[in-house]
């Protein structure tokens, strides 16, 4: 090998060392492997609201709204909030029957490179 190839072999290595780590996380990973807060009972939704924790959250933002719980249909949420790129959420009517009931939920939010585990709790 000469020693230019040598030379320019390292730099693409040195390169790849330094912008691969950075790729990644623009391509993004799912964020499922982060930690779900767990649902829990208790609160009261009716009269308090909710509670929301997006796993690996980067700026995105969930209201669920105590007219929201009362209609009880299903409902899509666009989460972008801050991040900069969009995600949706769909909380089913079973969802809302459960927070209803004061009994929280989790949902997955769609993929854009990677996703969020979302939990609604009651106040």
């Amino acid at each position: 090998m000469e020693r230019r190839q040598f030379l320019a072999s390292g730099i693409k290595i040195a390169l790849a060392a330094i912008c691969l780590p950075e790729f990644l996380s623009a391509c993004g990973t799912s964020d499922t492997a982060a930690a779900a807060a767990a649902p829990v009972s208790g609160g009261n939704c009716a009269s308090n609201g909710t509670t929301v924790s997006i796993a690996g959250n980067h700026g995105h933002v969930l209201v669920v709204s105590k007219a929201d719980i009362l209609a009880g249909a299903d409902k899509t949420y666009d989460i972008t909030g801050s991040a900069g790129h969009s995600h949706s959420v769909t909380v089913t009517a079973a969802d809302f029957t459960n927070l209803a009931a004061n009994q929280g939920i989790t949902e997955l939010s769609t993929t854009t490179g990677h996703n969020h585990s979302i939990t609604v709790n009651c106040a």
